[in-house]
């Protein structure tokens, strides 16, 4: 019997995804999000910023190629992954990596007409009116 391994994860790329391919011809795509949590403290408000390195494959790799631009806000639902490696000087080493399994992103809007905090405000908007309720 297989183990819970689920993360559904909010944020923005943090740069450009990068397509390659396997030996076989397999698309893989590696992309960076950062995630912000705000937090009160006694001084105001504080920022905690995490970034996760994120891969999709096949056709998923395609599509996050083709639409995701850094900076995109993006949702990604999928699972980790342990990665483990010998260094250069031969220590056992490893990483934790996110597999998408499915990727949203958030809409992009023109910025001619509408200034970036007007956009801010009306992506958050159309993010609210379009949560859907789990239980």
């Amino acid at each position: 019997m297989n183990n819970l391994n689920s993360i559904l994860i909010e944020g923005h790329l943090v740069r450009e995804p990068v397509l390659r391919s396997t030996p076989k011809g397999t698309s893989i795509c590696h992309f960076p999000i950062a995630i912000n949590r705000y937090f009160k403290q006694e001084t105001g408000m504080e920022k905690e910023v995490s970034f996760f390195n994120v891969e999709a494959w096949s056709k998923l790799a395609e599509s996050v190629s083709k639409n995701g631009r850094k900076g995109r806000g993006v949702r990604v639902v999928g699972r980790l992954k342990q990665e483990r490696y010998q260094d250069r000087e031969g220590k056992s080493q490893s990483k934790v990596v996110i597999v998408a399994e499915h990727v949203e992103f958030r809409p992009e809007y023109k910025k001619d007409n509408i200034d970036e905090k007007e956009t801010e405000a009306v992506e958050e908007q159309e993010y609210a009116e379009n949560l859907v309720p789990t239980f």
